[in-house]
C-alpha cells in the first residue's frame, strides 16, 4: 500500500467549509463532543435535519475543519471531551466566524438564538502552529487543545486561565479584484531571482502551495514547472493566463461560489472554471471530511504496517543468530565420542604415566559434560525454531490484512493495531519475560476478548476465522465445541478456521468452503490449490511451551482448498454477512 501525500486545508478551502456550515448549521444545538485521538475533537449537533458532526483538528500536518460521518462514541471521557460537554452544555451554535485570509475560525454559542454569545470555540488552522481553544465570555481560555510554554514560544505562550490573543497578523498584501495587473506583476518581481512559488506566497495573504498550483495551470505538470520558474524567465502570456485565473479566483472567493472537485494539479480544488452559476454542492463539506479520513487511515496502515514489519525483521535477526549459536555448539557437543575415544586410546596404552591418566580423565569430563549438554541445546534449538514460526505467520497475517480489498480501512486498522500490540508482547528471546507478559496479560486478554473474523456458510453454520495468534487459540481451543470442525494450511504459516458443526450437520459445501478460506488465509494463497489438514477440535492440543495458537493434531485428513474459491465468497459475504465476533 503506497500512501497518497495529504493536501493541507488552505484558506480558500477553509471559506468554502465554512460557507456551507454558515448555511445548515446555524443555528443548531449542541448535544456531544468526543475526542477521537489527541489531536482532534468531534462535536455533535443538532440540526432540524438531524445530528451532524463537525470534526475540528489541530494536527500539525492535517489541520482541518469538516463534517465527518456519524460514528461511534469513542473517547466520550477524555478531559478536553468533558471539558466541552460541560462548557456547551444546553447551548447553541448561533454563530460562525472567519476573518480576511487568516486561517482562524470561532465558533459563538448561546443559551438561545438572538442572546449574548457565552462561549467561543476557536480553531487555529496554522500547522505546526495549529491549535483549538474553549473560551468563555470574557474570552479567557476555559479548554486547550495544546499546552504552548513560554520556552516554546516567544510571542504566544498560552495556557489555561489566560486571555486568548488573537495569532500574529499576516504578512504581505491583502489581494482584490481591484488590483490591475502592472500593480499585481510589479509586487510579484520585486526580488527577480525569485521563484513564481514564493514570491506569491511573500507578497500576499492566503496563497498556499496547492492555490499557486491551482492558479498556475489546469495540469500539474505544466502548473509545477510555472510557479518553480523565475519572475523574470515568464513570458507576458504566461502573466495574462496567470492574472486572469487569480481574478477568478477572488471572484469565486468574493461570490462564496464554491464546488468540490477532485481534478486538476492539486488532489482537490474548491474553485475554478464553472459553467453553469450553481451555488456549490451541499455535501462539499461531508467529501472533504471523507478525503481527509481515506487519506489519514492509509497513512495510519502504512505507519503500523512499517512498524510490525521492521519489529519482525529485527526479531527474525535475533532468532537466527540465536539457532546458529546453539547449533554450533551442538555440533561441538556431538564431538564427546572422539574425546572419548582419544581418552580410551590414552589409557591403552602400555604403563601410562601420571600425565597421561591426568590428561584422559580430562578428556573424560569434558566428553561427560558435552553429553549432558545436548539435551538443553535441542531444547533451546526448538525454542528458537518455535520463534521463527510464530514470526513466519504473524508475516502471514499481516500480508492478508495489506493485501486484501474486502476489508473497509477502518476494519484494517482494529486488526492492525492489535496484532501489533500482540507482536510487541509475545516476540520474546527471554522465556522468564515472556511469562511476565502472559501472566501480566490474562486479566486484560478476559476485558478484551478476541473477535475474530465470522461469516455464515452456504447451510447457515457459523464459520470463523482467526486473524492473529490469540483469535486463533481463542477459536481452536477456547470457544470451540464437541463437533466442531478445525482446517489449517498444511506445514503453511495462516490462520486457523473452524466450522462450527456442533449446531448443525455440516453439508459438503459447507466443509469446502471452509477448505478453501483456510488455503486463502496462509501463506500459500497465490497457489492453485492448497493441502488443507482436516481435523476435530477434540483432537487438538495446545503445545506446551508454546505460544498463543500452536496445536498439535491427530486423526486429521488432508484436503484440498482453492484460494480463489474462498476470496470469491468472502467478497460475496461482505456486504452483511461478515462480521466480527466471538
Amino acid at each position: 500500500m503506497t500512501y497518497v501525500p495529504l493536501q493541507t486545508m488552505d484558506v480558500t478551502s477553509l471559506k468554502a467549509v465554512i460557507t456551507e456550515l454558515q448555511e445548515t448549521l446555524l443555528p443548531s444545538r449542541f448535544e456531544q463532543a468526543q475526542q477521537t485521538d489527541s489531536h482532534t475533537i468531534q462535536i455533535g449537533v443538532r440540526t432540524l435535519k438531524g445530528l451532524k458532526w463537525l470534526e475540528l483538528s489541530w494536527r500539525a500536518d492535517a489541520a482541518r475543519l469538516v463534517i465527518v460521518e456519524p460514528s461511534k462514541r469513542v473517547g466520550s471521557q477524555s478531559t478536553l471531551a468533558r471539558q466541552i460537554q460541560h462548557g456547551l452544555r444546553q447551548m447553541a451554535l448561533v454563530e460562525i466566524r472567519q476573518k480576511g485570509f487568516e486561517r482562524v475560525v470561532q465558533f459563538g454559542l448561546s443559551p438561545r438564538p438572538g442572546e449574548a454569545i457565552q462561549r467561543t470555540l476557536v480553531l487555529e488552522l496554522m500547522g505546526r502552529h495549529s491549535n483549538f481553544f474553549l473560551l468563555n465570555n470574557q474570552h479567557r481560555i476555559i479548554a486547550i487543545g495544546r499546552q504552548v510554554k513560554d520556552h516554546q514560544s516567544r510571542i504566544r505562550p498560552i495556557g489555561n486561565g489566560d486571555a486568548y490573543i488573537d495569532p500574529p497578523l499576516l504578512r504581505g498584501y491583502k489581494p482584490t479584484l481591484t488590483e490591475s495587473i502592472n500593480s499585481w506583476k510589479k509586487n510579484l518581481c520585486l526580488i527577480p531571482s525569485q521563484k513564481l512559488l514564493n514570491a506569491l506566497q511573500q507578497s500576499y495573504q492566503g496563497i498556499s502551495p496547492a492555490l499557486a498550483l491551482q492558479i498556475a495551470d489546469e495540469e500539474e505538470e505544466t502548473a509545477r514547472t510555472l510557479i518553480n520558474s523565475k519572475v523574470l524567465e515568464i513570458t507576458n502570456k504566461q502573466w495574462e493566463d496567470l492574472y486572469c485565473r487569480w481574478c477568478l479566483w477572488l471572484k469565486r472567493v468574493e461570490e462564496k461560489n464554491f464546488s468540490l472537485r477532485f481534478d486538476g494539479p492539486t488532489p482537490f480544488r474548491v474553485w475554478g472554471e464553472i459553467k453553469t452559476n450553481t451555488k456549490m454542492s451541499k455535501e462539499l463539506c461531508l467529501k472533504l471530511g471523507s478525503y481527509y479520513t481515506e487519506i489519514l487511515e492509509s497513512k495510519q496502515i502504512l505507519d503500523i504496517t512499517n512498524e510490525i514489519r521492521e519489529s519482525l525483521i529485527k526479531a527474525k535477526k535475533n532468532q537466527n543468530n540465536h539457532l546458529e549459536e546453539q547449533e554450533c555448539l551442538l555440533d561441538k557437543s556431538n564431538k564427546n565420542k572422539d574425546l572419548q575415544e582419544k581418552a580410551d586410546n590414552l589409557l591403552c596404552e602400555k604403563e601410562p604415566g601420571k600425565k597421561i591418566l591426568e590428561e584422559a580423565q580430562k578428556l573424560y569430563i569434558q566428553a561427560k559434560k558435552l553429553r549432558r549438554s545436548i539435551p538443553a541445546i535441542k531444547q533451546r534449538i526448538l525454542h528458537h525454531q518455535q520463534k521463527l514460526q510464530f514470526i513466519q505467520e504473524t508475516e502471514a497475517f499481516l500480508e492478508e490484512f495489506v493485501s486484501n480489498k474486502w476489508e473497509t480501512q477502518d476494519q484494517k486498522i482494529k486488526g492492525l493495531l492489535e496484532l501489533q500490540e500482540e507482536t510487541k508482547s509475545l516476540i520474546r528471546s527471554n522465556e522468564k519475560i515472556k511469562k511476565r507478559r502472559i501472566q501480566s496479560n490474562r486479566r486484560t486478554q478476559q476485558l478484551n476478548t478476541p473477535k475474530p473474523l465470522q461469516l455464515t456458510s452456504p447451510n447457515g453454520l457459523v464459520i470463523q476465522v482467526g486473524r492473529n495468534h490469540r483469535q486463533n487459540e481463542w477459536i481452536s481451543l477456547r470457544q470451540s465445541r464437541n463437533g466442531d470442525i478445525w482446517f489449517h494450511a498444511q506445514e503453511c504459516p495462516g490462520s486457523h478456521v473452524v466450522l462450527k458443526a456442533s449446531s448443525k450437520v455440516a453439508e459438503e459445501s459447507d466443509l469446502q468452503i471452509a477448505i478453501d478460506l483456510a488455503a486463502y488465509f496462509s501463506k500459500a494463497k497465490g497457489n492453485k490449490s492448497v493441502p488443507v489438514i482436516m481435523a476435530s477440535t477434540n483432537d487438538l492440543k495446545r503445545i506446551s511451551g508454546g505460544d498463543p495458537g500452536t496445536v498439535s493434531h491427530r486423526n486429521s485428513k488432508i484436503l484440498w482448498g482453492e484460494p480463489s474459491r474462498g476470496i470469491k465468497y468472502l467478497e460475496t459475504s461482505s456486504h452483511g454477512e461478515i462480521n466480527s465476533g466471538s
